[in-house]
């Protein structure tokens, strides 16, 4: 396992790789450059996506060259440190090239485990607001240096819940009639966008809870661990993902089973 340095060297490179690719994409928000579409039209990818991409990955492996890395863009590499990096240089594409400053750089470290690969640091990093969240493994979570803490003892009547859409539209349908059921049990839904950035908002308090199925690890291995960090639940069953407060959960699952 990784020792406390190396968590503490690993938490300084994501947050200075995470602010890096942030910078590029704030230059660019506005002008975005050329878009083009991934598996349909509305998985979208820019020219700064994979400018942040490359602008990260190169400090990467010039900090950290023994380690591996899986990007969302393909800069994929194979290492031997036992530790790799997952990372999304653009968590939100659909709202940054429509101008919503609701977006983010996602860096997360993951350690190799018996059991597969099991997150231990994550940074979000939001350039608008400029908002660093981090956590690592054991200790803790903070936004911009501050300790986060989520609120204890919400019932599902308080819960803010952000759900998140496929980019596969026939899916939506699924995806949305669970979001429907739990609505009227909760205290209000919202389409942020970015699950990497809604994960953070959670160990924030933004927001209590959130459910996605058809994502990527990038898009949640950072988040997980910083939600996580703060006292949330976060559990990934395939390609869903549900955040909650822990004694909700346990509620919360059945009613998501449809989704993954």
């Amino acid at each position: 396992m990784a020792t406390a340095a190396e968590l503490d060297d690993c938490r300084r490179v994501a947050e200075e790789a995470a602010r890096l690719g942030g910078r590029e994409l704030l230059r660019r928000f506005g002008d975005h450059g050329r878009v083009d579409y991934k598996t349909a039209p509305t998985d979208l990818v820019s020219e700064a996506d994979r400018a942040s991409e490359t602008r990260i990955v190169e400090l990467l492996r010039a900090r950290r060259p023994g380690d591996g890395i899986l990007a969302e863009e393909g800069s994929d590499h194979v290492g031997d440190s036992g530790l790799r990096w997952v990372l999304d240089p653009l968590d939100g594409t659909v709202n940054f090239v429509s101008g919503i400053p609701f977006w983010c750089v996602s860096v997360a470290c993951e350690q190799q485990t018996p059991d597969g690969w099991w997150p231990v640091v994550g940074v979000v990093h939001d350039p608008v607001h400029d908002e660093t969240f981090c956590g690592v493994r054991g200790g803790g979570a903070v936004l911009n240096g501050v300790p986060l803490t989520r609120r204890a003892g919400v019932t599902l009547g308080e819960v803010v819940l952000a759900a998140g859409y496929a980019y596969d539209v026939a899916h939506r349908r699924v995806q949305a009639a669970v979001v429907t059921d739990l609505a009227g049990d909760v205290r209000g839904v919202r389409m942020l966008g970015s699950t990497a950035l809604a994960l953070a908002w959670i160990a924030a308090g933004r927001c209590d809870a959130y459910v996605e199925d058809r994502t990527f690890r990038w898009d949640w291995a950072a988040g997980q661990v910083i939600a996580v960090e703060a006292g949330a639940a976060v559990e990934v069953s395939g390609s869903r993902v549900l955040a909650a407060p822990p004694e909700l959960i346990d509620g919360l699952r059945p009613r998501v089973a449809t989704l993954g």
